[in-house]
């Protein structure tokens, strides 16, 4: 086991991160091992990017000196992948909130796909949600957005897409017929495809999915890149799942989950 003197000149702890966790709490489950297995009451601890509560995949978590580099580790590249649903929006680009409109989506097909997600490669100008921790005025967006402040506007920013590419496209997952403006109840609608274990809900069966792979530099909001894909489709798109499979050097292949985290510090 790694000696106090060890963890307090610093560790880095990669992490995969279940669906509807925060970062914060899994930054606390290893405060709680930390303090239970060396008997500490205070450390450093904290973590290199947040990932939203309905995404999973790799956090860094850094303990004792280690937090120094987190602006080193947040600077890095990441790559995530998962899917978007196409034809329709929610309000935070992802499944947190329903679905609020919905949109033409028969023309999209794997050949415009590929066209279209070229205009996101590159140095781009991106809008993050107003469902997001960015802080305008000196608050966080979300508090704007909960109380629907129409005067809350969020600047767009400089983000670096490396490479965007479509991994798979799904179209017509049934064969009803279901006008494109009707609220459908639960009842009708079938979960997401089930590839990130991460279903999130669920959403109408009739609306295409798309599967994708982004290799992108700091601070880029893949749901904003699934909004702007939307319009530029004459559509709409959203979240369904999304996972952080890169952080710099750091790989999924290394994490452990948060069930694994006492055994890990137990054979360090």
């Amino acid at each position: 086991m790694i000696t106090l003197d060890q963890l307090q000149a610093g560790i880095v702890i990669p992490i995969d991160k279940p669906r509807q966790w925060t970062s914060f709490q899994a930054v606390n489950k290893i405060k709680a091992v930390v303090r239970n297995t060396y008997g500490l009451k205070k450390i450093k601890i904290g973590h290199a990017g947040t990932l939203d509560p309905l995404a999973t995949g790799l956090l860094l978590v850094c303990i004792g000196k280690a937090t120094k580099t987190i602006p080193q580790l947040q600077d890095g590249d990441k790559i995530y992948t998962g899917t978007m649903v196409l034809g329709a929006t929610t309000p935070c680009y992802d499944l947190e909130r329903p679905i609020d409109h919905y949109y033409p989506y028969e023309h999209i097909t794997p050949e415009l796909l590929d066209e279209t997600v070229q205009q996101f490669t590159g140095a781009i100008l991106q809008v993050p949600p107003m469902f997001s921790a960015v802080k305008i005025a000196g608050q966080r967006a979300y508090e704007y957005a909960r109380v629907d402040d129409p005067t809350a506007t969020i600047s767009p920013k400089e983000v670096s897409v490396y490479r965007f590419e479509i991994t798979d496209f799904r179209k017509n997952q049934n064969t009803q017929n279901i006008p494109i403006t009707q609220n459908i109840p639960v009842t009708q609608m079938i979960p997401t495809k089930n590839l990130y274990q991460n279903p999130l809900g669920e959403v109408p069966p009739h609306l295409p999915q798309a599967d994708f792979r982004i290799h992108c530099g700091k601070g880029t909001y893949i749901r904003s890149l699934a909004r702007d894909l939307g319009l530029a489709l004459g559509s709409g798109a959203f979240l369904s799942a999304l996972r952080r499979e890169k952080v710099g050097n750091y790989s999924i292949d290394q994490a452990i989950t948060p069930d694994q985290i006492q055994e890990y510090f137990n054979q360090l």
